[in-house]
């Protein structure tokens, strides 16, 4: 597996690196796949006119909005989708557009990359815009790619560190629900309905159809793996934002395993899917996790 950032200052710098990489692809007889925001992934498109009808493309602000989403979503499927060849992605799931909020669970996902795809046949390039994003969020991306592109530059990253560990430091606490928030404390398994009545009372201001029915399965699973994996009670709050619904549970469970929720489970195993089936719906999902609990919010845009 090759991953490695691409720190691009204009459209020129950002077109020069991208082209070829996907170019080369294209002349190996390999699958490729560029997932970028909307305004860079028309850029591309319009570059690689010649070569669309072998190249799949993807809005990353729909297909990864949720930046949990990308590596089992994206990412993994992809990939299951052309057994013994080597993948390509170029991929941006850091854009200026990222609130503080979604944030630290996008670097989570660059360094967990390494992780995932270790041993595989897989080259990665992740663009980031240097001139727009901020100090700290450049200096990540030096910690989570073993090689950066600077200036048409590749050199080995000197921050690059273990990917769990790196990971592991962007598990940082949630800011607290409003105070207007609806709370419900929850424990056993009939207690459920209730947790389901609640969102669909509260969601129900704001969503409908399939997206509210969304929420309340997501939801659901998340209270459910409370009681199923913890002897303490739950507690979920819910609350509107502007442009999204917002839900969180509180328990005190703690999640060992940094891809939880990233990685499908093998099939033979019965359970491992709540929280991954959690990210397949919701546009957001931030984890904070201890040894004292674990808070999980989840959003879904309205």
């Amino acid at each position: 597996m090759t991953h490695r950032g691409l720190l691009y200052h204009d459209v020129a710098g950002f077109l020069s690196a991208t082209v070829p990489f996907v170019r080369s692809a294209v002349e190996n007889g390999d699958p490729v796949l560029v997932a970028l925001p909307g305004h860079n992934l028309d850029l591309l498109r319009d570059a690689l006119a010649g070569d669309r009808g072998r190249v799949d493309f993807a809005d990353m602000t729909v297909t990864g909005r949720n930046p949990g989403r990308i590596i089992p979503g994206l990412l993994l499927r992809y990939a299951a989708e052309h057994p013994g060849k080597r993948v390509w992605f170029v991929g941006e799931p850091v854009w200026p557009g990222r609130s503080s909020v979604e944030y630290p669970a996008c670097a989570a996902h660059e360094a967990l990359v390494n992780t995932v795809f270790e041993g595989r046949d897989a080259t990665f390039l992740c663009p980031y815009d240097a001139s727009l994003l901020t100090s700290s969020a450049i200096a990540d991306a030096w910690r989570t790619h073993p090689v950066m592109i600077d200036h048409g530059v590749r050199v080995p990253s000197p921050s690059f560190g273990d990917p769990v560990t790196t990971a592991g430091d962007f598990n940082i606490p949630l800011p607290p629900p409003p105070a207007s928030a609806t709370v419900l404390d929850y424990r056993r398994v009939p207690d459920l309905v209730r947790v389901r009545d609640l969102v669909r009372r509260q969601a129900g201001l704001v969503l409908t159809g399939d997206r509210l029915e969304e929420m309340i399965l997501a939801a659901h699973e998340l209270a459910a793996n409370t009681i199923k994996h913890t002897t303490g009670p739950g507690r979920i709050a819910v609350w509107t934002e502007p442009g999204l619904f917002a839900c969180q549970v509180d328990d005190t469970g703690h999640i060992t395993d940094p891809l939880a929720g990233r990685v499908p489970p093998h099939p033979m195993l019965p359970s491992g899917r709540g929280l991954l089936l959690v990210n397949q719906i919701c546009d957001l999902v931030r984890i904070h996790t201890g040894p004292s609990g674990t808070s999980i919010r989840t959003h879904l845009l309205t």
